[in-house]
């Protein structure tokens, strides 16, 4: 279909449930939920930058993170992260949610110290291997913070064992 697309320059409409398929064959996806669009945006955007929580959980996997807006930060379970890093405009208060995706989150064995990236010590509390990447589940000291990390096949933490994890705030998409 992309080859055919290509070749005779034709617009061409592609409906589909399979998320691979449409990332491959699209210029332009629209998301639908319940017969309404969520959001139309190249593959990239739409994976990188979804705009709300369905086009977020749709396409790829991803952490949740629920704050709130405290002066000119948004507070989450263990961090805060300034609201102009978000380009966030909520209201002194108000619910902020992010999307995290997993592989934007790096593990260290002892704190990575980064500049403008923020450091959480905690536990590998579960783990899978994948052949290609490592799936972790990372709980933070406190208890409260949970996220899935997806790393490299040779980054090996067992399950239990201390580890850091690097969140940048780049990476971090508010949602609605």
């Amino acid at each position: 279909i992309r080859r055919m697309h290509d070749e005779f320059k034709i617009t061409t409409v592609y409906v589909t449930h399979d998320q691979a398929e449409a990332m491959v064959t699209s210029n332009r996806i629209a998301v639908m939920n319940q017969g309404r669009i969520e959001q139309v945006d190249e593959p990239y955007k739409l994976y990188s930058r979804p705009r709300t929580r369905f086009v977020a959980s749709f396409i790829g996997r991803t952490n949740f993170l629920n704050g709130t807006r405290n002066g000119d930060r948004a507070a989450f379970q263990g961090f805060d992260v300034p609201l102009s890093a978000l380009a966030e405009t909520a209201p002194e208060g108000a619910a902020v949610t992010i999307s995290l995706r997993p592989q934007a989150i790096r593990l260290h064995r002892s704190n990575p110290q980064v500049a403008g990236k923020i450091a959480l010590a905690g536990k590998i509390s579960e783990r899978a291997f994948l052949g290609e990447t490592w799936d972790y589940h990372f709980a933070g000291r406190d208890g409260g913070l949970a996220l899935k990390v997806a790393a490299p096949p040779t980054t090996v933490y067992e399950v239990g064992g201390e580890a850091w994890v690097e969140l940048d705030p780049a990476e971090m998409v508010p949602i609605a």
